[in-house]
C-alpha cells in the first residue's frame, strides 16, 4: 500500500468529541504527527508500535518550524507509512492545512481531509451560548486574536456576535479597539477556557471588566465570545453545574493490552485524567487440544462456566471456528461470574442461566442452583494464574469438573512509557480489576527499580483502589496495602468508590 497523510482534526478536548472517521484512522496509524493542543487521551487509539512526533507551536515558546513539519509529512509518506497529522480543532480552521497540503501537492503526496469540531462553535455551545438568535444575533465572525493589529475592528464592531480565538494574550486590545470603534461598554463576554475537557472554566463579564475578571488568569487556550447572545443564556435557566468529584485527579488505570477499557469513560465522566496502563497480554493458550477435545463432547456436559469476559470470547471463537454455532451449546446451561462477564456473553446473543448474587467465584458456589452432586461442569479457563478455589468448591459438593485452557494471561515485556512517566509525577489513584493486574503491576515496577524497596515511596501518595476481596488480598501482599475497595464489585462500583474517596 502506498503512503498517505491524513489531515485529521481531534476536535475539542478527549475522544468523545472526535469524529468516527478521525478514530478509524488513529487505530491504524504508522506514523502520528501531532499539534500541542491535542488530548492526551487520543494517544490511546493508536497502534502501540506507531511513531509519535510532537510538532507544537505554542506562543511564546519554541516551536517546531512549519517547514519541518511539511518535510516529516513527505518523507514518512514516500516511505509508505498511513501518515495522521493530528491538529486541534478542525484543520481548515487557523490549523495551516493550506500551506501543509501545497507541500504535499508538490511533493506528490496522496493525502485526505478530515473534518474536525471547531472550538469556535465547540466552546460557545457547551457554555449554553447560541451564535445565533432571530432576535439577537443575526450573524457572527470568527477571528484570531493573535495579531489585533491587522484587523478591521471598525467592520468587526458591527457584526453581532464576534467569536475570538487565540486572544487570550491580545484581550484588552481587543476590548479596546472594539470600544473605540462603536462597540457599547456594556456588551457581554464570555471567555471559556479549555472547552470540552474537565477542567474547562467559563468567565462572564462585559467589555467594561473581564479584563479585570480575569486579570493573572492564564487564558491560554480560552475562546472569547461577544455579544449578546452571551447574556441570553439565562434563558436556559442555568444552574451551576457541580464540580465533578474527580476533577484535576490523574488516575492510573491497568488494563488487558488489547481491550478498549469502559472504566476509562466512566472515570473520564466523572472529571478524571486517565493514563491507561497495559497490564495484561491476551493470548491464545499454548494449545487448543484439551478445549477442542471437550467442544467435541458437548453433550455429555450439564453446565459451562465462565468467570471472565475473556473466557467467553475465546471459548466462543474456538467453538465457530472448529465449525459450531451457539445451537451447540442448546444441551448445556451456562453460568457466569460478573456482570461485564453476562454482558460480553449476551452480545454473543446467549443468556446466562445463572448468575451468582455477588460478583465473585466463591458466591457462585453458595448459591448454586442445583445439587452439585454428579454434575459435569466445563470451565473453560485462564491456562496459568487463576484462582483454584472455585473448582475445589464445586469438586467438594460432588461435581466433576473439566478444566480446559481458553486463553493465556500473561505481563507485558515492558511497562508503558506513558504510564511509567505518569507514576513518576505523581498519579492519584491506580486501579486493580483483578488479582493479575496487581501481580503484573509489581512485576512491571520491578524492572524499573533498582530495588524494590523503592515501592513504598513511589506510592506514597498514591490511592490503590480494587474491585474486590481477591484483589485486595494481593495488594495486601505485593504492595503492602489496598485504600479502597468497592462496595459492588464491578467496574461502575469502582468509579463510584473513588468518586466517594476522601482525597488528602
Amino acid at each position: 500500500m502506498g503512503g498517505k497523510v491524513y489531515l485529521v482534526g481531534a476536535g475539542v478536548g478527549n475522544e468523545a468529541y472526535l469524529t468516527v472517521r478521525g478514530r478509524q484512522l488513529l487505530n491504524t496509524a504508522e506514523v502520528l504527527i501531532y499539534d500541542a493542543l491535542v488530548d492526551q487521551t487520543l494517544f490511546n487509539l493508536v497502534p502501540t508500535d506507531c511513531l509519535q512526533i510532537d510538532v507544537s507551536k505554542r506562543g511564546g515558546k519554541v516551536s517546531t518550524p512549519q517547514a519541518k513539519i511539511n518535510q516529516l509529512l513527505i518523507t514518512y509518506c514516500l516511505k509508505g507509512k498511513q501518515v495522521v497529522r493530528l491538529k486541534s480543532g478542525d484543520p481548515g480552521i487557523f490549523g495551516r492545512a493550506k500551506v501543509e497540503i501545497s507541500a504535499l501537492q508538490a511533493a506528490n503526496c496522496d493525502f485526505e481531509l478530515v473534518p474536525g469540531i471547531s472550538s469556535a462553535l465547540a466552546a460557545p455551545l457547551l457554555a449554553e451560548i447560541c451564535l445565533t438568535d432571530k432576535d439577537l444575533s443575526r450573524c457572527f465572525a470568527v477571528v484570531s486574536g493573535h495579531q489585533p493589529e491587522q484587523l478591521n475592528w471598525l467592520a468587526l464592531a458591527g457584526i453581532d456576535t464576534l467569536v475570538i480565538l487565540m486572544g487570550g494574550r491580545s484581550l484588552r486590545l481587543i476590548v479596546e479597539n472594539l470600544i473605540a470603534n462603536g462597540r457599547s461598554p456594556a456588551e457581554p463576554v464570555a471567555i471559556i477556557r479549555h472547552c470540552g475537557r474537565p477542567q474547562q472554566q467559563i468567565f462572564w463579564g462585559t467589555l467594561t471588566d473581564i479584563v479585570e475578571t480575569t486579570a493573572e488568569i492564564s487564558l491560554s487556550p480560552a475562546v472569547i465570545v461577544i455579544g449578546k447572545v452571551v447574556s441570553s443564556n439565562q434563558d436556559f435557566e442555568r444552574v451551576e453545574s457541580v464540580k465533578l468529584p474527580l476533577l484535576n485527579k490523574t488516575i492510573l488505570v491497568t488494563r488487558a493490552a488489547s481491550q478498549s477499557s469502559k472504566f476509562t469513560t466512566l472515570l473520564q465522566q466523572q472529571g478524571a485524567t486517565v493514563v491507561e496502563m497495559p497490564a495484561l497480554a491476551i493470548t491464545p493458550p499454548s494449545s487448543w487440544e484439551a478445549l477442542d477435545r471437550a467442544i467435541a463432547h458437548l453433550s455429555q456436559f450439564q453446565w459451562l462456566i465462565l468467570t471472565s469476559a475473556n473466557g467467553v470470547e475465546y471459548f466462543l471463537a474456538r467453538l465457530n471456528s472448529l465449525g459450531y454455532d451457539a445451537r451447540a451449546l442448546g444441551g448445556i446451561k451456562i453460568a457466569v461470574v460478573g456482570r461485564k462477564t453476562a454482558s460480553v456473553l449476551q452480545q454473543k446473543h446467549l443468556n446466562p442461566d445463572f448468575i451468582p448474587p455477588d460478583y465473585v467465584a466463591d458466591s457462585l458456589v453458595a448459591n448454586f442452583p442445583e445439587d452439585l452432586s454428579g454434575q459435569k461442569i466445563l470451565f473453560p479457563r485462564v491456562e496459568t494464574g487463576g484462582r483454584e478455589i472455585l473448582v475445589e468448591e464445586l469438586t467438594s459438593q460432588g461435581a466433576a469438573v473439566v478444566e480446559v485452557a481458553a486463553y493465556q494471561s500473561q505481563c507485558p515485556q515492558q511497562i508503558d512509557p506513558a504510564a511509567w512517566q505518569a507514576l513518576q509525577q505523581q498519579v492519584d489513584v491506580v486501579t486493580f480489576a483483578s488479582s493479575k493486574t496487581v501481580k503484573n503491576f509489581y512485576q512491571l515496577l520491578q524492572q524499573q527499580l533498582s530495588s524494590l524497596d523503592q515501592v513504598p515511596s513511589l506510592l506514597e501518595h498514591t490511592c490503590l483502589a480494587s474491585i474486590g476481596p481477591q484483589t485486595s488480598r494481593t495488594c495486601q501482599e505485593l504492595l503492602g496495602r489496598v485504600d479502597l475497595e468497592a462496595e459492588e464489585y464491578t467496574l461502575e462500583g469502582l468509579t463510584a468508590a473513588i468518586a466517594n474517596y476522601k482525597f488528602f
